[in-house]
């Protein structure tokens, strides 16, 4: 060991500036954190970008808010003290970096993209673009301070790519063609979105929004395409970078672009700078400071951890033996702060790698072993289930992993079609729900899997010989206070004491919270969602606001064939009642497909049937023997929630798709009804023709906003209510919409957006009858 030269860290740093990028992220604030505390003669400047309206000043001050900075606040006074006295703030970022200060002597750049699957462009424009103008501004501030800058580059050990056995501290060999693959890698998002605009392409995403939307309208099947198009952009713009960078050697886009910004980086060292390139492996939670088990956001191994714990992740693709290359956060920066005190020679870049797996190797097997006995004392708890159970690992292998995962996503595909074309119900509802969550977890194991089945299969060891010998250059104090000596790191008490306990706190918080707002959620309403207050911020100027609401399926449990029959069987005995329920019933199959190809094609189908009907005798039926029935089949909550929006003062306006003498028991609940007009000629014959097109899918939102234009109604105050998917542009179109007792298109789509989900029942002793006035007699 070298001897120990005069001078601790802290002195070697006092009254130098050193600059630092990506400082609100993990690395970064770590490293802020360490020079503020340890080296109290250090100024610091930070390069942060605005953030929408919020400036990088008052992010900065808002991350010095956080507890581990308490100490250096205090020990300053404030945070404005602690900004004016130690950091300083310089507002730009690595897409147009300002001129940097002209007396700063040394740059720490851990910023850059740090997705393993970014799309391509955006990998090169931070990894190596970034890069090289954050160089050029480096090289101004030396000139123009008369002095050399040591430039610290935080890159990552993986950029030795798909190779095996031991990598050593030096430049990656390869012969890559930098300008020609910058080039093409920055052009990638322009002739992307150009072959998106193909017809191959549209075509595919049109049908198959069609074939999902086309009930709601095609206005809205054509928005899910172009969403769908967009999609394909970002996932062909991940494809293309990941073929690219295994097709030269590299895992992925991530650790191609940063080993090309590293040859970015040696280019300005042979122009006669100081320059450090520092490599970490896997950074995750801290092992003592700032505390043990800090950690922000999720990393690498997290998610996983997580979904072991939740016995969602059955298998994974490594070798038992193959050695997973962890470092805890503080040994990193710790690193580089004895780097920065240590500079090289100027002319050719200094490699160190911050890694444990060649001197304490920790296996696949070892990591499996301590996270499971982790779960095994402190388990997840699943619902009303108990502990999670937890996956028996074998390491069959990446082939075996990957048939198993294929065989569950062909076995949820079959599933998903069986209940999207179920009837619904409540327990079509709860599969769907389940299915929703298998699905979720299905693409979350195919995601992960493939993205990190790389890194399990890596067998590197990173020389760390450099390191150490960095590390022996410290005093016997700067060895404890710098700590990173990863040998001295013990697995079981990091990962089982440390690591496990910071990853599954915050997600156990979360359950808690998640399980109280269920129980009290529990009966309000299906989706657990609170139905929106009547009288809220609409209480001001209540004739403003409407309410909107579909008949059948919404106020009351029926359909456009069972109301049809209502009327029609009136006026036949019982022969012909059989008859007329024998030829409807053979129709349905037909009708069925045809109300879920086009929903108006369905009602006009339906309405056909009227042919020959006085409408005074439809009325008068509706009046004299369907009105109590049509009463009793309203769900009483809905009639609730109506009268509700009738006190409040709000208009209510009914919008349905059935024929308009059926409307006519519930017309006093109503400001206005708006409903199928049937057609008739000068006798008053129905022709079996509606006076108009059907108000379905978006033209009932083209009504909407027409008659709120028309009323002045501010349909961002108002409500809407309906259980169909053809109703989502209807829904969409009011500011607080409602899926009741919805389908299961609708039930998954007010899901994702946070809908409020209810279920209004009509009551249990409601008639079924389809004759309910021959049911009386």
């Amino acid at each position: 060991m070298e001897q120990a030269p005069s001078g601790s860290v802290a002195e070697r740093l006092a009254g130098s500036h050193v600059l630092l990028t990506g400082v609100t992220g993990f690395v970064g604030e770590a490293l802020l954190h360490l020079l503020l505390e340890e080296v109290p003669g250090v100024r610091v400047s930070v390069l942060v970008r605005p953030k929408g309206s919020t400036s990088g000043t008052a992010r900065v001050a808002r991350m010095l808010e956080k507890p581990v900075f308490a100490a250096a606040v205090e020990a300053a006074g404030d945070v404005d003290a602690l900004l004016a006295a130690r950091v300083h703030v310089v507002e730009g970022d690595l897409v147009d970096v300002p001129d940097l200060p002209g007396d700063l002597d040394a740059v720490v750049h851990c910023a850059g993209d740090v997705s393993f699957d970014p799309p391509v462009d955006e990998a090169f424009a931070t990894n190596v673009v970034g890069t090289r103008d954050l160089l050029e501004r480096v090289a101004a501030a030396g000139r123009e301070g008369g002095r050399e800058v040591h430039y610290l580059h935080v890159s990552t050990a993986y950029v030795a790519g798909r190779r095996r056995g031991h990598v050593p501290e030096a430049p990656v060999e390869h012969d890559v063609d930098l300008e020609a693959e910058l080039a093409w890698g920055l052009a990638q998002r322009r002739e992307t979105e150009h072959r998106s605009r193909s017809a191959d392409v549209l075509e595919e995403a049109r049908k198959r929004a069609e074939k999902a939307h086309s009930r709601a309208g095609l206005l809205t099947a054509a928005t899910a395409s172009e969403q769908a198009r967009r999609e394909w952009v970002g996932a062909e713009l991940v494809r293309v970078g990941t073929e690219r960078a295994r097709s030269l050697g590299w895992t992925d886009c991530y650790t191609f672009t940063k080993a090309l910004g590293e040859r970015v980086v040696e280019a300005h060292a042979r122009a006669g700078h100081r320059v450090t390139v520092l490599r970490p492996s896997i950074i995750e939670s801290a092992l003592e400071r700032p505390h043990p088990g800090w950690i922000e956001g999720f990393k690498m191994a997290e998610p996983l951890i997580l979904a072991y714990g939740r016995g969602e992740l059955p298998e994974f693709p490594a070798a038992a033996d193959t050695i997973v290359d962890i470092v805890p956060v503080d040994h990193v920066v710790s690193a580089i702060v004895a780097a920065l005190a240590h500079p090289p020679e100027p002319g050719e870049a200094a490699y160190l790698h911050v890694c444990s797996g060649d001197r304490n190797p920790l296996t696949f097997s070892e990591l499996y072993a301590h996270v499971r006995a982790y779960f095994d004392e402190h388990p997840f708890e699943v619902g009303d289930r108990g502990a999670a159970r937890l996956p028996d690992w074998r390491f069959p292998g990446a082939a075996s992993v990957d048939r198993l995962l294929t065989t569950s996503e062909r076995a949820f595909k079959v599933a998903d079609y069986v209940v999207g074309h179920a009837p619904r119900s409540d327990r079509t509802r709860s599969v769907a729900r389940e299915l929703d969550r298998r699905g979720r977890r299905l693409d979350f194991l195919r995601r992960y899997l493939t993205l990190y089945q790389e890194y399990a299969q890596a067998e590197l060891r990173f020389s760390d010989d450099r390191t150490s010998a960095l590390r022996g250059r410290l005093s016997a104090e700067d060895q404890r206070t710098f700590a990173f000596d990863t040998a001295a790191v013990d697995w079981h008490t990091y990962l089982r004491e440390v690591h496990c306990p910071a990853v599954t706190a915050p997600v156990r918080r979360l359950d808690e919270l998640r399980a109280r707002r269920q129980g009290a959620a529990r009966g309000r309403s299906a989706g657990g969602a609170r139905l929106p207050e009547v009288g809220g911020r609409e209480a001001a100027d209540p004739a403003r606001v409407a309410a909107f609401f579909d008949m059948d399926g919404t106020l009351l449990s029926s359909n456009v064939i069972e109301t049809f029959l209502w009327l029609r069987l009136q006026e036949l005995d019982g022969a012909g009642r059989f008859a007329e329920l024998v030829r409807v019933a053979s129709r349905v199959p037909a009708l069925v497909r045809a109300e879920r190809r086009e929903r108006s094609a369905f009602l006009r189908a339906v309405y056909r049937d009227y042919e020959g009907a006085r409408l005074a005798d439809l009325e008068a039926v509706a009046d004299e023997l369907l009105g109590d029935h049509v009463l009793s089949r309203l769900a009483p909550a809905a009639v609730r929630r109506v009268r509700e929006h009738r006190r409040a003062g709000h208009r209510t306006v009914l919008i349905t798709g059935a024929v308009r003498p059926l409307t006519r028991p519930l017309a006093p609940l109503f400001d206005h009804v708006e409903a199928a007009e049937l057609a008739t000629d000068a006798d008053g014959v129905c022709t079996g023709h509606l006076a108009g097109s059907p108000l379905v899918g978006e033209s009932r939102a083209a009504f909407m906003r027409d008659w709120a234009a028309r009323h002045d109604v501010d349909l961002a105050r108002s409500y809407a209510y309906a259980d169909s998917h053809s109703d989502l542009p209807l829904l969409a179109a009011a500011g607080h919409p409602v899926a009741v007792r919805p389908d299961v298109p609708l039930y998954r789509h007010a899901r994702r957006h946070h809908w409020t989900i209810v279920d209004w029942a009509s009551p249990a002793t409601a008639g079924r009858s389809l004759n309910p006035a021959g049911s009386r007699r």
